[in-house]
């Protein structure tokens, strides 16, 4: 079965969203997902997190990508989810499948001709506005947005509470298979400035905090696999953390009443001070194989930080590479 499949999405809308966008900020006179005044990120001209509202309304002038991903143990095919169940015209983005096929890392980033070639076979190009969503409500859909930015496509967002906030406001859904009329897309240059490696992790450790070109790690497991004092959930790899680093747990970031959408700007302000994390600085998101970290990337772009990377290859990278310094090894 191809992943790649995906509905045929006809633009009908002719005017420029740019200008929209424009329009709909002058005409906004409260605070609203779209409305995020410093929610726009600095490679894009477009939000970088939209809310079913909006996406309701520009419904035309976007291209819906269902980027679902769920942890083995949890027994779900994302795929299957979304031919039963899906945004209309949305396509399909399968980490698992869209990757580096030359690594036994899980979904590390794949070439930037691989990634061309996958995601202009789903009927998107690189002036297309995509809107990432996930059946969860904000979790695997940051790791597609984090790729489509290290790839430089330029508009682009996430729906803030994913599907599981569309379905409960009853707006369209669709299911069944899907056909699409594939486009071409630019084969992109891959950003290095928002990625990190093995030995840029190691280089780092090794400058230490006292160290003027020190980047801060950000990690964003459960913080028992943090602490040590809990398993990962992948056989034969240690938990515990890299020196230096920070506990800042995914979850932490979603708002517990919706349990869905991202914490408002000044309580993630104040979360990330509690962290003693400065947002000003360098900082680099890792996780446990590099779905949740870009969770912590949205969360910080959303707020101003702007010198931000993610260890594509995370923990289950760092953890079986040996000699990798651990503390709180369990």
């Amino acid at each position: 079965m191809n992943v790649l499949r995906s509905h045929h999405f006809i633009t009908k809308n002719s005017y420029s969203l740019s200008v929209h966008f424009k329009k709909s900020l002058i005409n906004s006179r409260k605070p609203s997902v779209f409305g995020f005044r410093k929610a726009m990120s600095s490679f894009s001209t477009v939000p970088n997190i939209v809310s079913t509202e909006w996406v309701g309304q520009n419904h035309e002038s976007i291209i819906p990508l269902d980027a679902s991903w769920h942890m083995p143990n949890a027994k779900r095919d994302p795929y299957k989810e979304y031919l039963e169940k899906r945004i209309k015209n949305a396509r399909f983005f399968g980490i698992d499948e869209i990757k580096d096929k030359n690594t036994d890392l899980p979904h590390m980033l794949p070439s930037p001709e691989d990634f061309a070639k996958a995601v202009g076979d789903l009927g998107i190009s690189e002036k297309d506005h995509v809107v990432v969503y996930d059946s969860i409500g904000l979790f695997s859909s940051t790791r597609v947005y984090w790729t489509f930015r290290v790839f430089g496509h330029e508009k682009l967002s996430v729906l803030d509470g994913g599907l599981p906030k569309w379905i409960a406001e009853k707006r369209e859904i669709e299911s069944g298979q899907a056909s699409f009329t594939p486009k071409t897309y630019k084969t992109p240059t891959l950003n290095k400035e928002l990625v990190r490696n093995y030995e840029d992790i190691r280089n780092n450790i090794d400058k230490g905090p006292d160290s003027p070109e020190f980047e801060q790690v950000l990690d964003a497991r459960p913080e028992a696999r943090f602490e040590g004092t809990a398993p990962e959930p992948r056989p034969g790899l240690s938990s515990g953390h890299m020196p230096y680093s920070f506990s800042v747990p995914f979850n932490s970031i979603i708002d517990p009443n919706t349990k869905t959408t991202l914490l408002q700007d000044d309580e993630l302000r104040k979360l990330f001070e509690s962290k003693n994390v400065d947002i000003n600085k360098p900082i680099v998101l890792s996780c446990g194989s590099g779905v949740t970290a870009t969770m912590l990337y949205l969360a910080l772009e959303k707020i101003g930080a702007e010198k931000l990377a993610v260890y594509d290859g995370s923990w289950t990278e760092y953890a079986s590479k040996e000699g990798s310094p651990i503390v709180g090894k369990k």
